[in-house]
């Protein structure tokens, strides 16, 4: 008489894989926020008044024997005669590949002018080295501040939001902006939308999410805050929705450099 037990175990076994392969087959796709050459460009509104662009580049990935770095750039610029605005300032980070700040340096356009923020974050010893000065190199103050783990600054929060938007969980993410130890919460619930932008002419394909800073950033932005992030491994910010002082703002994507990525289309 033939053995039949090997072939009982047939759907004792599909019924084991069949949730693995299920969950694969669900599975987020994988974090590629950080790619040298990137460039991502931002329009700010208010209301029906364009405010200012932000500019954000992927410039360098930097290795050395203890660790790999990408060097990042944000430049924020009010659009020329909009009244009672006049903005300038840049944002650099030195962020390695778990997406956690090791330098960073913001500067600020007064008169012809910039005053600067430096941030040099080292973890190990649980401590920030804070120096902030005037006219490009004269530094004017320095203070240590201790701190426990890791640390974001006002731009490597951005890559942060991206690499962690499928995590599908609430965090409070320690930061240093304006000199100060602040915190953001986010809420990354997964939910899937669509969302309309002026750049490309379909539903853009997103996952959105919403937070809360406790700190005052550029153009005033504080307080309660809605993104959605492109649903794909780049993981681009298409919108976000911010609160300023006076109201709130829209940050849309309106330019962008990333070889082979355009804005997925949402399906119908």
């Amino acid at each position: 008489m033939r053995d039949n037990r090997r072939f009982r175990v047939v759907p004792v076994l599909i019924a084991a894989i069949f949730p693995w392969a299920m969950a694969f087959a669900q599975a987020p796709p994988p974090s590629h926020v950080l790619l040298e050459g990137e460039e991502l460009v931002y329009n700010v509104r208010y209301g029906f008044f364009n405010l200012g662009s932000v500019r954000i580049r992927t410039l360098q990935r930097q290795a050395s024997s203890s660790a790999v770095v990408y060097y990042c750039k944000a430049f924020i610029d009010s659009y020329p005669k909009v009244p009672f605005v006049d903005l300038h300032a840049t944002y650099e980070s030195f962020m390695d590949t778990t997406i956690y700040s090791h330098n960073f340096v913001g500067r600020t356009k007064q008169d012809d002018w910039w005053n600067f923020s430096r941030y040099t974050f080292d973890s190990p010893n649980r401590r920030t080295i804070l120096e902030t000065g005037q006219k490009d190199t004269l530094i004017t103050k320095r203070d240590t501040v201790s701190v426990e783990g890791v640390y974001q600054d006002g731009l490597s929060l951005f890559f942060f939001a991206r690499d962690r938007l499928f995590t599908g969980k609430s965090l409070d993410i320690p930061c240093i902006v304006t000199e100060q130890k602040v915190n953001t919460h986010i809420n990354f619930d997964g939910r899937q939308d669509a969302v309309e932008i002026d750049a490309v002419d379909y539903p853009v394909d997103v996952v959105g999410f919403e937070g809360t800073a406790d700190f005052v950033g550029i153009f005033g932005l504080t307080g309660d805050f809605d993104g959605w992030f492109s649903n794909d491994d780049a993981r681009i910010p298409i919108m976000a929705k911010m609160k300023v002082i006076i109201g709130s703002v829209t940050i849309e994507l309106m330019q962008w450099k990333r070889p082979g990525w355009n804005p997925p289309r949402a399906k119908e």
